[in-house]
């Protein structure tokens, strides 16, 4: 197999993972007793860690190689989720008090998110090494298929396994941490170490890579903290507007979650990959479809409608993101490929840590606010993109030469 295709096969592995608990994150948050703020802290936990280290691992895979510093990523990932399920387990099992039990999935979470930083920067920098520059946003198209497939299949193996057990809402949390150990041992026997461009000078300095791509890095921030605030809710938000339990809410939110998914790899799988778009296109295209979507989450009745707007959503998403990610590589040398890759996955990771407490923050204070409801948490994330499309459209070289 290619090794374009096997890094496909670890990503999609890690990001299936990830995404399996989408659909319980929020119904597993009330069965603790825990608040919207709180469930949205031990997200922001784990992004706070892929922003102080993703840069750091993303440097270190340039002398310490590709394959070993993403198989420490991808083990760290299952180490901190077996730790979380235990945790959830004894506080389930009532072996816990409130603060302690907090306190003990905060540190769980931080574990699994300081060694699985090393993941996503460390495979960009992996495709920048196997791939030409004018073959650049393809091979990061690529990436971001592997993400959508990992959506698509997450979510829908997470509600099916709460299906299966009963409802019980650790079943996924114990299938995410095991398909890591599988995806390490896939990673060690077969993905080789990529032969990378020879650098013609030394990288330089992060400070100085960060003012060359900081426009990049700041929307592609903007577009986590609109996106996450999203993924962060979109539980809460299924539950509450179709007044289901929290045993059933997986049902819905993970069938809602594989239509977004597989919107966003047709648009990253065949849209971008098929088509020679300049990072700057796909921005200027991906960005008014995904706040048509964010706005559409805002009105949408019945689970049809959600979904329908979380497609439109997830179509707009498939497309910005491998702009951000093409236009940082494109930027800088082949010599800082692993040092923009952690660049990104840092401004990507500030978005994760800001996204949850501001969605689920926001989310909690407009639920209880009279008169007012929580969708205006989705009118939030489509203001900040709509500032991203007039930065790009004011100033199109912020990500490169224009078309």
């Amino acid at each position: 197999m290619r090794p374009m295709v096997l890094l496909f096969v670890a990503l999609f592995n890690s990001i299936l993972g990830l995404s399996v608990l989408f659909p319980i994150f929020g119904p597993l948050g009330r069965a603790l007793s825990l608040s919207e703020l709180e469930v949205g802290l031990l997200s922001a936990g784990y992004a706070l860690m892929q922003l102080l280290l993703a840069p750091l691992w993303g440097r270190r895979s340039e002398t310490a190689g590709r394959k070993p510093i993403l198989l420490i990523g991808v083990i760290g990932f299952a180490v901190g989720f077996f730790a979380f399920g235990g945790v959830a387990w004894a506080g389930m099992q009532g072996h816990l008090a409130h603060a302690p039990l907090v306190a003990a999935l905060l540190g769980a979470r931080v574990l699994g998110g300081a060694f699985s930083s090393a993941t996503l920067p460390t495979a960009q920098a992996y495709a920048a090494d196997i791939s030409e520059r004018e073959k650049r946003t393809s091979a990061m198209a690529v990436i971001g298929a592997a993400f959508g497939l990992g959506v698509i299949f997450g979510p829908a193996i997470g509600a099916g396994l709460v299906e299966l057990t009963g409802g019980d809402l650790l079943a996924p949390i114990w299938f995410s941490a095991s398909v890591a150990v599988v995806n390490a041992i896939f990673i060690a026997w077969r993905l080789p170490e990529p032969e990378p461009h020879r650098p013609l000078e030394p990288a330089p300095p992060l400070g100085d890579l960060a003012r060359v791509v900081w426009p990049i890095l700041a929307i592609g921030f903007v577009a986590t903290v609109a996106s996450v605030a999203m993924e962060q809710t979109v539980a809460f938000y299924f539950q509450d507007r179709l007044g289901v339990t929290a045993q059933d809410t997986p049902k819905f939110v993970g069938a809602a979650l594989f239509v977004y998914g597989l919107v966003a790899v047709f648009a990253q799988g065949y849209l971008v990959r098929r088509r020679s778009f300049a990072p700057i296109t796909l921005l200027r295209i991906g960005v008014p479809i995904a706040i048509a979507g964010y706005v559409g989450f805002v009105f949408a009745e019945g689970f049809l409608g959600l979904t329908a707007a979380l497609a439109v959503q997830g179509l707009g998403q498939g497309l910005l993101l491998p702009g951000v990610t093409a236009a940082g590589s494109l930027a800088v040398g082949e010599e800082s490929q692993g040092s923009v890759a952690g660049l990104n996955s840092a401004s990507t990771g500030v978005g994760r840590l800001m996204g949850p407490l501001v969605g689920g923050g926001l989310y909690q204070l407009l639920r209880e606010l009279p008169g007012v409801g929580p969708e205006l948490t989705y009118a939030l994330s489509a203001a900040l993109l709509a500032l991203v499309l007039i930065l790009l459209w004011v100033h199109p070289r912020v990500v490169g030469r224009a078309p």
